[in-house]
């Protein structure tokens, strides 16, 4: 990812088939909105690009990654001292202490919000005085390419348009959902336990109008094209802000249409296929990133036909992961990987691979892939270990799980008062397997810092995903880090070492091959390939407390000859076979 600013502002756009982006969007429109209200709606956003390229001072040029990249995940709040700003105590710290450990940060939502951590947006085009200003948000722009959100399905009852909905103003009178409470909603799938719909004294009395999340998150009307062309104006003023990415925050449930699952509909993926033309007419470089918590199968329908996000979140890796080093049982983590040598990937499309982030830990993501009973057993042993389950209403009226909020860094820890020898080992162990997968790496701040389950926050706010969004005094922070021998100090050490190992090896480059290797139970082990077929990199790791023997006839090469990266795990080699040390991770190069 690379930026520069001022020249190449007219860099034309590939075309697709036979249609050019100006096309497509028409089409896309006509197939929205029918064919005259469309035609006119694209009219509407012709002229709204032709107000970016006059507006914009800067555009986006060179391959869209490659194995030097990797994304720190965090609030502009999450570090925070005395003198300064949190956005501007954010840059010091990165600048301080991961000065090229990062390419991009993604700043979660900075702007004026009213809850849900940012997520209930009262102004989309503003940056929270809480936290700085536009300008620190072009000074942190001066050193690493940025990820903005764009809360696009659903915006705060304190936001202006909301208050124009209750008084009949337009245009906004008509940027909402109102359903009528007798209708029949049992088919719209949930991802909350909350009502669907929520009540609201308006100037014509009492309305319900769609709230998917919670009622103070009201779900945007997107039959209405007004509230489309709204937020084409918003993706473009972001990438004029400075994002060279934006996330599409719970796009899968853009779309309403009573009667069905009101989830991964057609509308909806004719919407970003449309941001998608339109960033190619204007910013050919930027990125679309879609937030899509759902199984596997329908997380990467988000790919399209190589139209639509260039990059989906590799949802089913965390709960996977845990899962595989939680248990020791490698047997389901091993065959979901398997399975995505099998896709074929568009071209300019890759994954987001992480662990964990503001959220929790997915579940919906491990539906088909581990049996019930083994995921209610591994839920059970995260309560212990101080997480909590939230559900979401299923179709027949029960809450079951939906979500895991802990500490990723505190799910590896003995909770029994026991050694916690292992705690740190495993911990980096599934770091270092998520850095190793095809695509993209996305760390989260509290996982670089080892930031332990924050319960106080839980207390204070009343929501269980507080459990994992701390936020640090810097001067605290830094003597952690400073001190080798706090967890803190080991893990952050430790992780930035590898991220400088990684951004160096071109078999880790996100368009490389990528092969499972069959290992036994407990093991786990990935080949990647450079895109030139020069590097090779055998990934090997031990996902158990005891040694583990590998055979020889396993492993595609004698990588005994070659060089090991990471150098903290002692392999012992033999003729027949190799064994790696408890929950041994190691990358061996044959260049």
């Amino acid at each position: 990812m690379h930026m520069v600013t001022g020249e190449n502002i007219g860099a034309p756009a590939p075309e697709k088939g036979v249609a050019d982006p100006q096309q497509r969007i028409l089409e896309r429109l006509k197939l929205l909105y029918g064919a005259e209200t469309g035609a006119a709606c694209a009219k509407r956003v012709f002229r709204i690009l032709e107000t970016h390229k006059q507006l914009r001072t800067r555009s986006v040029v060179g391959p869209l990654w490659t194995q030097a990249d990797a994304v720190l995940i965090t609030y502009g709040d999450s570090i925070q001292s005395a003198e300064n700003p949190p956005l501007q105590t954010l840059r010091t710290f990165l600048k301080r202490h991961l000065p090229e450990a990062f390419s991009m940060v993604h700043l979660l939502p900075f702007y004026p919000w009213s809850s849900d951590g940012g997520f209930s947006v009262t102004d989309f085009r503003a940056v929270d005085s809480r936290l700085g200003s536009w300008e620190d948000i072009a000074a942190l722009e001066q050193s690493y390419d940025l990820a903005f959100d764009l809360v696009l399905n659903h915006c705060s009852r304190e936001n202006l348009w909301f208050i124009d909905y209750i008084a009949g103003q337009e245009p906004a009178c008509d940027y909402f959902i109102e359903v009528d409470p007798a209708e029949n909603l049992s088919m719209v799938t949930r991802p909350r336990s909350s009502p669907v719909l929520s009540g609201v004294r308006t100037h014509r009395g009492l309305r319900h109008v769609w709230t998917t999340f919670s009622n103070d998150q009201i779900d945007m009307n997107y039959a209405n094209p007004g509230v489309l062309l709204e937020f084409v104006d918003i993706l473009l003023y972001y990438f004029r802000r400075g994002a060279r990415m934006v996330r599409l925050d719970a796009v899968a449930y853009l779309w309403k249409e009573i009667g069905t699952s009101c989830i991964h509909l057609p509308q909806t993926h004719q919407i970003i296929k449309l941001f998608r033309d339109v960033l190619e007419l204007v910013e050919p470089g930027a990125l679309v990133i879609t937030e899509t918590n759902v199984p596997h199968g329908e997380n990467i329908t988000y790919f399209g036909d190589g139209d639509e996000a260039h990059l989906v979140y590799q949802f089913s890796l965390p709960p996977l992961l845990l899962y595989a080093i939680y248990s020791g049982n490698t047997q389901y983590f091993k065959a979901w990987a398997q399975s995505l040598e099998d896709l074929r990937l568009p071209g300019n499309c890759t994954f987001f691979n992480f662990t964990a982030s503001h959220d929790g830990v997915g579940l919906r993501p491990l539906e088909g892939l581990v049996p019930e009973e083994e995921v209610k057993r591994m839920l059970e042993a995260m309560r212990e270990r101080g997480g909590y389950i939230s559900t979401r209403r299923n179709s027949d009226g029960r809450d079951i799980p939906y979500e895991l909020n802990i500490s990723y860094f505190d799910a590896f820890r003995n909770p029994h008062g026991e050694s916690n020898q292992f705690h740190i080992p495993a911990f980096l162990l599934s770091q270092v397997i998520a850095l190793s997968f095809k695509g993209i790496p996305g760390v989260y701040l509290h996982s670089l810092v080892a930031t332990r389950n924050d319960t106080l926050g839980v207390e204070r706010t009343g929501l269980t995903r507080a459990v994992n969004r701390r936020q640090w005094d810097r001067g605290e922070l830094e003597s952690l880090i400073a001190n080798p021998e706090s967890e803190t100090g080991r893990v952050f050490h430790a992780y930035r070492r590898l991220l400088k190992i990684r951004k160096g090896q071109r078999a880790f480059h996100p368009d490389g091959g990528q092969k499972v290797l069959d290992l036994d139970n407990g093991l786990f082990g990935l080949q990647r390939t450079s895109p030139d077929g020069q590097q090779q990199i055998v990934c090997l790791f031990n996902c158990t407390a005891c040694a583990a023997s590998i055979d020889r006839g396993r492993l595609a090469a004698r990588i005994d000859d070659w060089r090991e990266l990471i150098g903290t795990a002692e392999v012992r080699f033999s003729e027949q076979q190799a064994v790696l040390p408890p929950y041994a991770a190691c990358w061996f190069s044959n260049t």
